[in-house]
């Protein structure tokens, strides 16, 4: 499918030729202009067109350029406007053109996932884990003229995140440009994606009792860590169920009303930990409204435990792709930024997919390395873009779902996984104390090491 031109990258760098061809597949330009002029309310195209201020913003949270601006002066001649009309831009993209961005590109990468056979085995067959969490981005420069004489770090927003594990890949995601807003305020827009026989899992800050019942009243489900404010009766005794790899495990039935009075019946877990968490408690109580026939009570536990995967895809976001550039201190900006880097996030699900059929899900999740992977793409593809004119990248859009998956896997053999191994580090070794030497700030790395051969 790939003509000869391709041929030096395929066999040198086959994972940049894949990220490429997805982000073409995904993102192509000509698509992405229509699909703005179709999403956006406020904002209209004038002389800067949406998918230049978005291949521009994807060259910065995939590393190539550490920020828009260092983007900019590299890719001027293109953009053909100046920096100011970039920034005004980028100032002016909705919070919800920028979920929908999102919410896009899921659509498009999901079907090729699944038949790429990347999904991990569910462990709730026939019905769909949602992990829900919070994502608040870090604090940006001072660079707004409000901001510059206070010594408080400004927020430009936070978001909640909707990732699948089964996927394993971020579906939706909800953007506030109000960085103190309360998290719970946000669930009014989770509200309407709630569809029939999802289960939602989520940390104790969304235990509300309007939450849990609304995904009672549309026959969903839910596993949510309970929150000390959180209003239930007792219908019986506290019953032992048995034992997991964390601790002790119990169960017993409760009721909760709604503010119309209504009741539901949902279930109380509670794990006695042999361990303490690092907020020192002991126990963690668990509310649910799964059936004791979908899920014993150990079952729930084992579900909640495994919500540390969104935590750990936020860590990889921050860790791999430049998704929090604290240079954006506009709100509007700064969102568009984080979900762009969602955007790459989906590309490198399919990257990662691809390689675990032909490389195995287990070695792929054990051995390779993100940061590495994200390092070659980076490095290699503005030589690859020089080398290969843009018009050979049109094969991508053209390919069937087929013929798409069928050259992933082509591209995924090739690749040497040598070259992106991981290198755990070990537990951490207790820092000896440090003694001060008076009238010594320095001291001599050489003659120090001359010591030590003595």
């Amino acid at each position: 499918m790939l003509s000869p031109v391709f041929k030096p990258f395929v066999e040198k760098s086959p994972i940049s030729v894949m990220a490429r061809g997805m982000i073409e597949r995904v993102l192509n330009p000509d698509f992405m202009d229509e699909w703005f002029e179709a999403t956006a309310k406020e904002q209209y195209t004038k002389d800067l067109l949406f998918s230049t201020v978005l291949d521009l913003m994807i060259k910065v949270v995939s590393g190539k350029y550490k920020s828009v601006h260092a983007a900019y002066q590299a890719l001027e001649e293109d953009i053909g406007v100046s920096i100011t009309s970039v920034y005004n831009k980028l100032n002016g993209i909705e919070p919800s053109t920028s979920a929908e961005l999102v919410r896009y590109a899921t659509y498009q990468v999901e079907p090729i996932i699944r038949k790429l056979g990347g999904t991990v085995r569910s462990q709730m067959p026939g019905k769909r884990i949602k992990l829900l969490d919070g994502n608040c981005i870090e604090k940006s420069q001072h660079r707004i003229k409000e901001t510059r004489s206070i010594a408080s770090g400004p927020l430009p927003g936070k978001s909640l995140v909707v990732y699948d594990p089964v996927l394993r890949l971020p579906i939706d995601v909800f953007p506030c440009e109000d960085g103190h807003a309360q998290e719970r305020l946000l669930l009014q827009a989770v509200y309407t994606t709630i569809e029939t026989d999802d289960v939602w899992v989520a940390d104790r800050n969304f235990c509300i009792v309007e939450f849990t019942c609304k995904i009672s009243c549309k026959d969903a489900f839910f596993i949510i860590r309970e929150h000390k404010k959180y209003p239930w009766e007792s219908l019986g005794k506290e019953k032992y169920i048995g034992k997991t790899d964390t601790g002790t495990v119990y169960e017993q039935p409760i009721v909760v009303r709604d503010d119309s009075g209504r009741e539901y019946k949902f279930r109380r877990t509670r794990i006695h930990l042999k361990k303490q968490t690092r907020d020192g408690d002991t126990d963690i109580f668990i509310i649910s409204n799964l059936s004791k026939r979908s899920a014993n009570a150990r079952k729930i536990a084992e579900l909640y435990r495994g919500r540390w995967t969104i935590e750990t895809a936020f860590q990889h976001l921050t860790e791999h792709l430049n998704s929090e550039i604290n240079t954006l201190g506009y709100p509007r900006a700064a969102l568009f930024g984080f979900c762009v880097a969602l955007v790459a996030y989906t590309v490198m699900s399919v990257i990662k997919a691809a390689l675990s059929r032909v490389h195995g899900v287990d070695v792929i999740e054990q051995q390779l390395s993100g940061y590495y992977v994200a390092n070659e793409i980076s490095g290699i593809c503005p030589g690859m873009m020089i080398a290969i004119e843009y018009d050979h990248w049109h094969v991508f859009r053209q390919m069937t779902s087929l013929e798409l998956v069928r050259e992933l896997k082509k591209l995924a053999s090739k690749v040497k996984l040598s070259k992106f191994k991981k290198h755990p580090r070990g537990p951490k070794k207790p820092q000896p104390k440090r003694k001060s030497q008076k009238n010594k700030p320095h001291v001599s790395t050489a003659k120090l090491l001359k010591q030590r051969k003595r």
